[in-house]
């Protein structure tokens, strides 16, 4: 009987850690999701900014008084 008590405990805990398992998993998941969709929206200003930026990565002032002063 007590072998029978011992089983069902040791059943129960494996029930227990399994569902703390799912949980832990589920949340994870969802964690990489929020961060998948960050870098992927991080990706899209990184183009537009490459966009923004004139061919070949010349200086963005065409004369030395549109240069801002070296504080900025």
């Amino acid at each position: 009987m007590e072998n029978l008590h011992d089983t069902e405990r040791r059943l129960t805990e494996l029930e227990i850690k399994a569902s703390f398992s799912e949980d832990l998993m589920d949340q994870l998941n969802q964690v990489i999701i929020r961060q998948q969709q960050q870098i992927d929206l991080l990706v899209r200003k990184l183009e537009q900014l490459q966009q923004q930026i004139p061919d070949g990565g010349v200086a963005l002032f065409s004369r030395a008084g549109d240069e801002l002063p070296p504080h900025y």
